[in-house]
């Protein structure tokens, strides 16, 4: 299966660090953002990985390259404008291979197994459209619940979309190429159908999206203790 790492953000509450540095290339201990993703994605087995971009993207191409000193192979999917979370998706699907493709953001600071994550046909079946990883992290805003392993929504959730999930291709029907379009409004109207099934992960997990998150997440303990 493959994966893909969302990387088109503008970052606009990570300025000023974010103005000439792009968001998943800043620094958490000995690797940036994004490369703690592909460390994990390869480490699972994932072998290719389609990377959106936008602002700055040349400085991430640059930096990532090929892939090869990974152990991965890198597929770019360059935006003009970042077309947001769903758009971006869309206009890279030519390049993801398959019927079912894992999804991350590379600006997340996680332990997460993605390992659990690579065999899609145990995880959607012909009634699901997306599996997502959800946690527990009052520090953000809360999405979702779950019940049975099935995502659902609550008047009071207290879970939040981890920003990794597996899709289903056919989830995308209907949205234009090229197009700006929103991930969270299609989650809703999924999970709503009862076309969602999810895991909530229990370990390390940071949204890092301003200066504060990344200096907490620098003196944390590193993913490799």
């Amino acid at each position: 299966m493959d994966a893909m790492l969302l990387a088109a953000g503008r970052g606009e509450r990570m300025r000023p660090l974010s103005d000439t540095t792009p968001k998943p290339l800043l620094k958490v201990q000995e690797h940036s953002l994004i490369e703690w993703q592909i460390l994990a994605l390869a480490s699972a087995g994932f072998k290719r990985i389609v990377i959106n971009h936008a602002w700055l993207g040349n400085q991430i191409e640059k930096a990532l390259g090929d892939g090869n000193s990974y152990g991965v192979e890198i597929v770019w999917s360059p935006e003009e404008v970042a077309l947001g979370t769903a758009g971006g998706i869309v206009k890279a699907l030519t390049k993801l291979r398959g019927d079912t493709f894992l999804v991350a953001s590379a600006d997340i600071f996680t332990d997460f197994d993605y390992g659990l994550l690579s065999v899609s046909h145990a995880l959607i079946n012909n009634r699901n459209l997306a599996h997502l990883i959800l946690v527990d992290d009052h520090r953000v805003s809360q999405d979702f619940d779950l019940e049975n392993n099935r995502v659902v929504q609550s008047e009071k959730p207290s879970l939040t979309y981890g920003n990794i999930g597996v899709y289903r291709r056919s989830f995308f029907d209907g949205l234009i190429p090229g197009q700006p379009a929103d991930l969270g409004n299609l989650l809703r109207k999924a999970v709503q159908a009862n076309q969602v099934s999810g895991l909530q992960h229990l370990g390390k997990w940071d949204n890092v999206g301003t200066p504060t998150d990344l200096a907490r997440v620098n003196n944390s303990s590193s993913l490799r203790s």
